[in-house]
């Protein structure tokens, strides 16, 4: 037993960066590659952000052959002059501090990829060694830390100090920031690495974000033989739409953007304040002929590789703008629509379909803190309105009527393809259902058949299994029913044939339905229905005992279905079971044997039986007790069915009807109101 106090000196906290380490996956996913490579993502955003405010041009990554990464931006340089209550540089306190940075309320930055403030930090918080170098007010200043410790580096030797070095003096006008760090190998997997190409790729996609940066990717590390990656977009999103795009063009690409605000409630002065939002939405899109989807979705200049809500207000307003505008009333889905099945789906419209869209707005809530998926509830709205309203008017008076018609012609054929490969996978499934034995895969079949097999029919897995158990399988076979029975005294012929708890039953018993029921050709000499002894279990037989009426009538007339009587209750008393088929059976044993009431259990179902109990009960042909089911049996069957349908179905109307009828058959002094 464990006997160490639990007190308050049990209580732990980290401090500073700590937290960080002895949980890094709250904060970069991971310690394999992945978590690897969200450092370099930090660093590079914090570049893109200064970028987009419009104060940086150029970004450059070098990756150096001591494992160590570098990211340097021409921005304004982050702030060296002392913070008011750190007592520190802001650059110290942006590097040691979680949630420190320019990126909160609307400060520095009137929107950013962050909203968290802990990616400097938490890039030193993983790194054995970080330095960065600041130019700004005509200098170039540096700060190291080893350990998350200030300082300065003098070779080898690590000086702790909260001083910046001053390093050289330079023109007023050049600013930026240049930060080189060394992984931490202790937190991280030995086989992390950085990847080059998913940099590259990354540099790329943040160039299409910020038209006219320009982003360089240098690889010196030993035993690669990249060539220096540099890339620059002037076109924005409509040029990563183009790079996406493979196959020949159905439409040219088409524009959607526009601004809203919503409000929102954040933290100010240590009060919940109601703020106003912007929000510009920015969407790029177009079709090719392939079958390919390819959306990317950013927050300010974040990609955002699971989504969220931007994503969700998008697809939603493509599928309704294409159903209620596009395909409404196209003449190629005319027989579709008499049978409803015109509605194009999700996948149908984005058949072919390449497609970027950005939400730019002030502190993004992100679902984690690596950001892969935006969570702030207003966007999807905002990013559904300003997308439905353009895509409206793209396909109504924008776009050139040759593309338009070209579109409707794609998606009309995406929608037929799809309902006739649901036909065929129906289809498929049905041979399927049927097993490599041409019968029922749920099916436990017997090994011997003719007049003295049987075949028991229970209901769900939760009676079959003890069912299989405890029959003799040379002539008991087991059907279990996983889903409700057609009835079939109102259903037609192909509603029945459809209904797969009927094939099922029609396909085991092997002599075919209706008018071409061969009784000589039945594999089994007898059909035992058994149910749960309750009103869902009455309704089942009674379904059963309806469809059998009417398409596998001989069997009533031979005499060859019957229903298991399962016990109500049991008791185990000094060394005997005793079992009681009613309440009055019940009280006749509790009189008659002694057997104290409270010992006696009520079988809620089948399923509730053990192995031995069900086998004596309804399965061994010395002890079980089985009633021969007649064609009137059938016949009070189908009535009881329909009368289930009434009382228990879908039609209130039918079933108000029927209780105003029978309405003074109620003595209304028996009823408790």
């Amino acid at each position: 037993m464990n006997t160490s106090a639990y007190d308050a000196d049990s209580i732990q906290t980290l401090e500073g960066l700590e937290a960080v380490r002895k949980r890094p996956g709250m904060y970069i996913g991971g310690t394999g590659s992945d978590g690897l490579m969200h450092l370099v993502w930090e660093l590079i955003d914090n570049g893109v952000d200064e970028a987009a405010a419009g104060h940086a041009t150029r970004i450059e990554i070098t990756l150096h052959r001591d494992r160590s990464v570098e990211v340097a931006d021409n921005g304004r340089g982050i702030p060296i002059d002392k913070h008011t209550k750190r007592k520190v540089s802001a650059l110290e306190v942006v590097f040691t501090e979680l949630h420190a940075g320019g990126k909160f309320g609307s400060g520095a930055y009137g929107s950013s990829g962050g909203l968290h403030g802990v990616g400097a930090s938490v890039v030193n918080a993983l790194a054995s060694k970080l330095v960065t170098e600041v130019d700004r007010d005509g200098a170039t200043w540096r700060l190291g830390f080893k350990e998350r410790v200030a300082g300065h580096f003098d070779g080898s030797r690590f000086v702790k100090t909260h001083d910046l070095e001053k390093v050289k003096r330079i023109a007023k006008s050049k600013t930026g920031t240049r930060v080189r760090f060394w992984p931490d190998w202790e937190i991280f997997d030995p086989e992390a690495a950085i990847d080059f190409d998913r940099i590259c790729e990354r540099a790329t996609h943040a160039c299409f974000l910020v038209p006219g940066m320009r982003l360089k990717v240098v690889d010196k590390r030993s035993g690669t033989s990249n060539e220096p990656f540099e890339f620059v977009s002037r076109g924005g999103l409509a040029d990563l739409v183009d790079v996406l795009s493979i196959g020949d063009p159905v439409t040219k690409v088409i524009h959607v953007n526009g601004i809203d605000t919503f409000e929102e409630k954040v933290p100010i002065r240590g009060k919940m304040t109601t703020v106003q939002r912007e929000c510009t939405v920015d969407i790029a899109l177009r079709w090719v002929k392939g079958y390919d989807t390819s959306i990317r979705t950013f927050v300010n200049t974040i990609p955002t590789a699971e989504g969220g809500t931007h994503l969700a207000g998008f697809e939603r307003a493509l599928t309704r703008s294409v159903n209620d505008t596009l395909l409404l009333n196209t003449r190629k889905l005319a027989k579709l629509a008499r049978q409803g099945k015109d509605r194009a789906t999700k996948d149908d419209v984005q058949e072919g379909l390449v497609a970027a869209v950005k939400v730019t707005f002030p502190e993004p809530q992100f679902r984690g803190q690596t950001k892969q998926e935006l969570g702030t509830p207003p966007v999807q709205r905002i990013v559904y309105e300003i997308a439905k309203r353009g895509l409206v008017e793209w396909i109504n008076r924008d776009g050139p009527k040759s593309h338009v018609n070209a579109l409707r012609d794609k998606l009309a054929t995406a929608v037929i393809n799809r309902v006739a490969s649901k036909q065929v996978l129906d289809n498929k499934r049905k041979a399927a259902s049927l097993g490599s034995t041409g019968m029922p895969d749920k099916l436990a079949d017997c090994r011997q058949h003719g007049l003295d097999a049987e075949l028991l029919i229970v209901e769900g897995d939760s009676a079959a299994g003890p069912a299989k158990a405890g029959r003799n399988a040379q002539n008991m076979a087991i059907l279990p029913l996983r889903g409700k029975v057609v009835n079939a005294g109102k259903a037609t012929a192909k509603q029945v044939l459809d209904n797969a708890e009927a094939q099922a039953l029609i396909t085991a018993i092997g002599a075919g339905s209706g008018r071409d029921f061969e009784l000589e050709s039945a594999r089994y000499g007898r059909i035992i229905i058994l149910c749960d002894a309750d009103v869902d279990g009455s309704h089942i037989r009674c379904l059963l005992l309806t469809l059998i009426y009417h398409y596998m009538r001989p069997l009533l007339d031979a005499g060859r279905v019957y229903a298991a009587q399962p016990p109500l209750f049991s008791a185990k008393w000094r060394g005997e079971t005793h079992y009681a088929f009613s309440d009055a059976e019940r009280d006749a044993i509790v009189g008659e044997r002694n057997v104290p009431r409270d010992k006696f259990v009520r079988f809620k179902g089948l399923g509730e039986m053990d192995v031995d109990e069900l086998a004596e009960t309804t399965l061994d042909p010395d002890t079980r007790i089985l009633k021969r089911l007649t064609i009137d049996d059938g016949e009070q069957a189908e009535q009881a069915a329909r009368m289930f349908d009434v009382l228990m179905g879908s039609d209130v109307a039918r079933r108000k009807d029927f209780l105003l009828r029978n309405s003074t058959l109620v003595d209304p002094e028996a009823l408790d109101i």
